[in-house]
């Protein structure tokens, strides 16, 4: 791959900075199972603050975060609500299924949210004939719709309507930092209605790993037994902390470089030959268009990736392309004039 190849195919594509890597290299370090880290207790204390819960524990990444938040809130054969779109459903690899033993009930909402309305509908009162009614799962911001970013009313709403249904929540916070910059909103406010939540280090901010989830401290030692059983100590994990809390320090901020760039390539493929885009609708990094004009999502991506840019087919006709802290205004306007070329040329 060469230096000047432009990959937007999503925010884990980063790669740690020189001064993220002195960090990891200087970590001080210890046995993170048996919680004598520091390079992995500073940042835990740090990040539950943070989202204002009382415990919180590191885990390799988000994908487990969800899973064992799951396993903890719900037993096998109950059912855990969310929006279709959720990252549970379409990237986790059945876990919900393979590892908890729940099975999904998805509502539709818009761009990946729904609304207390939804959620009063898809709520029953409990039988023994249907699975048990157990969680409501939200996924802030919503990769598949785009990017957005839950109001804080929707999110307070739809807490408080789980909680008259007696049902545990939990979010998704992935990229629960990109929508506190993209809406200048609190962490802590945010998750406030939320029983369990996490944030992830590698995708927006940048760390190679690491993954935060946090709760009551009753929800956080049964975490912690979980990520026990299904591999997830990692002994000295305060190298890769090192980077999360690195992370912390100097590119949360900085996510809102990401957003304008993210906007700013919307706004040049607008109007482009074959693509049907609303910038309007690029709320923070990531950027969705159709491409159903333009030969289609497998053909357009593969002919885009030839010419030095890369983003992902997301179904038939649809690509997402996503703005990190390796991609610059200079390579997103690269990246859009490349784009522009291969369209004008398919239209011609």
């Amino acid at each position: 791959m060469t230096a000047d190849f432009i990959d937007l195919a999503s925010d884990t594509k980063t790669r740690p900075t020189a001064a993220m890597r002195a960090a990891m290299a200087a970590a001080e370090v210890g046995d993170e199972r048996a919680h004598e880290d520091p390079s992995v207790n500073r940042p835990l204390a740090r990040c539950a603050a943070l989202l204002g819960k009382e415990s919180a524990v590191f885990l390799p990444s988000g994908t487990m975060a969800n899973e064992i938040a799951l396993a903890v809130h719900c037993r096998p054969g109950d059912a855990v609500l969310c929006d279709a779109t959720s990252h549970l459903i379409g990237f986790e690899g059945g876990g919900p299924a393979a590892l908890a033993g729940v099975m999904i009930e998805p509502s539709g909402g818009r761009r990946g949210i729904f609304d207390a309305a939804a959620l009063r509908a898809a709520t029953r009162a409990d039988t023994p004939y249907a699975p048990r009614q157990r969680l409501v799962v939200v996924e802030q911001t919503s990769n598949l719709g785009g990017g957005a970013i839950w109001p804080q009313a929707t999110l307070d709403d739809v807490a408080a309507t789980a909680r008259a249904a007696g049902l545990a929540t939990h979010m998704d916070g992935a990229r629960l930092l990109n929508a506190c910059i993209a809406s200048r909103a609190d962490a802590a406010r945010q998750a406030c209605g939320y029983d369990s939540v996490w944030i992830d280090f590698s995708k927006g901010l940048g760390a190679p790993g690491g993954a935060v989830l946090a709760g009551s401290r009753a929800f956080c030692d049964e975490a912690f037994r979980i990520k026990l059983r299904w591999g997830g100590a990692m002994r000295q994990s305060g190298i890769i902390a090192a980077a999360c809390e690195y992370a912390l320090d100097h590119h949360v901020e900085r996510l809102a470089e990401d957003h304008a760039n993210a906007r700013r390539f919307a706004d040049a493929l607008a109007g482009a030959p074959g693509i049907a885009i609303t910038p309007a609708e690029v709320e923070t990094n990531l950027v969705y268009f159709d491409v159903a004009a333009a030969g289609g999502a497998r053909a357009f991506v593969a002919a885009l990736e030839a010419r030095g840019v890369r983003m992902v087919a997301m179904g038939a006709s649809r690509v997402r392309a996503v703005t990190h802290l390796d991609v610059d205004s200079v390579a997103v306007d690269r990246a859009a004039a490349l784009v522009r070329e291969f369209c004008g040329e398919m239209r011609r």
